[in-house]
């Protein structure tokens, strides 16, 4: 241990999805997903929350995805970027349409397989470990079209054959991987995080939880497939974490504050206990909800447990149960929250809370016991390029910092966790407005939300401070 709490081998790094970088979204081979039908503007929610008219994308609408920052094709000169910052690891999801354009087809797309090959082999020629997830907010959209998405069990089976796939293919490469991409925004962006559809007079909570229980079932027999097929391989799942404060020390805020908790951490009980809580067994009953399982199936969620947590921090919740108190509540985040007195907000209306942070990494721990990966934290904001060609982020800086002085502080606290990847270490499109305003890299893209620019890279001032920090291990902040 250094004298500032990280590990030797600490995995510092960045996080990426595939469907926000690559662009090329019909290139060799690939399928049309669901990211693909999410346009910018106002239909970009509506459809986000399962309310979608066309399973094509509409004439006249800007869909960011189709080229996004066109990683596909410039993901050697990105990666060297990386490299010169000297990261140990990178978070990369590999696309499923580009694997199965279709979701369902009998053989794999070889173009999209050496995709991945290729781009898996440029990281390991930097020494840059390669952190893979399954399944990162894209669904084929044949999938949805066809079966419902993840409200039909065949999506199991598929989503079986898809891991075994990309598993026996990338064996000696990838080491690290994770099943779906923050499970529980399923509850709250049903089509971004499951594919799921709505229709008029649909039971959605039933819908969520059965689809919900599909994708545990599918998770846990990814782990059990990775474990055969790569001995020495570590297998998690993923949370969009973030602690519900109660507003007062009401009993019936803080009785809240745990509800509200519950309802993230219930995927988590379920891939890391291997069982369904009590808690949640009596939220079905109270909402009439029944859970269709196949025999077997409580067997394979205690079998397929995962090997770590890995979980995503941007700030914490508040919630009250006063009518007056409710009014304050934020738009600015998918989670629904009170406005919290105490903390700074983000220009995009996210609490920011390093202390938060903190107290989250304890509080999986201590629920969970195994490791944690922290591979989602940043800062949006709107960046500007100076007279000189400079981007002066300070503020990006100063977020960081706190953020990765409390990850100290947890781990000094006893928490183990494996590794840091910070989200869009080169700007993105944001996956909840489709924006690129919407910065969070240490490398600036220029490209507008209307997809105009040269998509040339600069870098920016946090390249270098991240750059010190990775050097001395998290002891230059």
């Amino acid at each position: 241990m250094t004298k500032n709490s990280f590990p030797k081998d600490f995995l510092w790094g960045g996080a990426l999805a595939a469907n926000q970088v690559e662009g090329a979204y019909l290139e060799d081979g690939k399928g049309l997903t669901t990211v693909d039908l999410m346009p910018t503007g106002k239909k970009r929610w509506d459809i986000a929350i399962g309310n979608v008219e066309s399973f094509k994308p509409l004439e006249g609408e800007f869909y960011p995805s189709h080229v996004a920052i066109d990683f596909y094709h410039r993901y050697k000169e990105d990666i060297a970027l990386f490299a010169e910052m000297g990261f140990k690891a990178l978070r990369v999801s590999i696309s499923w349409a580009r694997i199965f354009p279709n979701g369902d087809d009998q053989e794999p797309n070889e173009a999209g397989l050496k995709f991945y090959d290729d781009l898996f082999d440029e990281l390991l020629k930097h020494g840059i470990e390669p952190v893979v997830t399954i399944a990162h907010f894209d669904v084929p959209i044949h999938l949805v079209e066809t079966y419902g998405s993840w409200r039909n069990r065949k999506l199991v089976e598929l989503f079986e054959t898809y891991s075994k796939t990309i598993f026996t293919r990338y064996k000696d490469k990838v080491k690290y991987w994770m099943t779906f991409n923050e499970i529980n925004m399923l509850l709250h962006l049903p089509f971004v995080g499951a594919g799921l559809v709505f229709k008029e007079g649909d039971n959605k909570l039933q819908i969520q939880y059965q689809a919900a229980h599909h994708q545990l079932v599918a998770s846990a027999l990814a782990v059990k497939a990775c474990h055969e097929i790569i001995p020495d391989a570590k297998i998690g799942c993923m949370l969009a974490a973030g602690m519900t404060y109660p507003y007062t020390c009401n009993p019936d805020d803080v009785y809240k504050a745990m509800e509200k908790d519950r309802e993230s951490f219930f995927f988590i009980d379920v891939q890391s206990r291997g069982e369904y809580p009590g808690y949640a067994k009596r939220f079905f009953k109270d909402n009439g909800l029944t859970i269709e399982m196949e025999p077997g199936d409580e067997v394979l969620l205690k079998n397929g447990t995962v090997d770590y947590i890995g979980f995503s921090y941007y700030g914490s919740r508040a919630t009250s149960t006063d009518p007056e108190i409710l009014k304050q509540i934020s738009s600015g985040n998918v989670f629904a929250s009170v406005e919290n007195p105490y903390l700074e907000k983000s220009e995009w209306g996210w609490p920011i809370d390093a202390k938060g942070f903190r107290i989250t990494a304890n509080q999986l721990y201590d629920r969970y016991q195994k490791p944690l990966f922290v591979v989602e934290n940043g800062l949006g904001a709107a960046d500007e390029v100076t007279a000189d060609g400079e981007i002066l982020d300070d503020y990006r800086i100063e977020y960081l910092r706190k953020h990765i002085a409390a990850m100290g502080e947890a781990i000094k606290d006893g928490v183990e966790i494996i590794g840091y990847t910070s989200w869009g270490p080169i700007d993105i499109v944001s996956a909840s407005t489709g924006e690129m305003k919407k910065r969070y890299g240490y490398i600036y893209v220029d490209r507008d939300n209307e997809g105009n620019g040269t998509l040339n890279r600069m870098k920016k001032k946090s390249f270098n401070w991240y750059k010190k920090v990775i050097e001395s291990n998290g002891e230059n902040l």
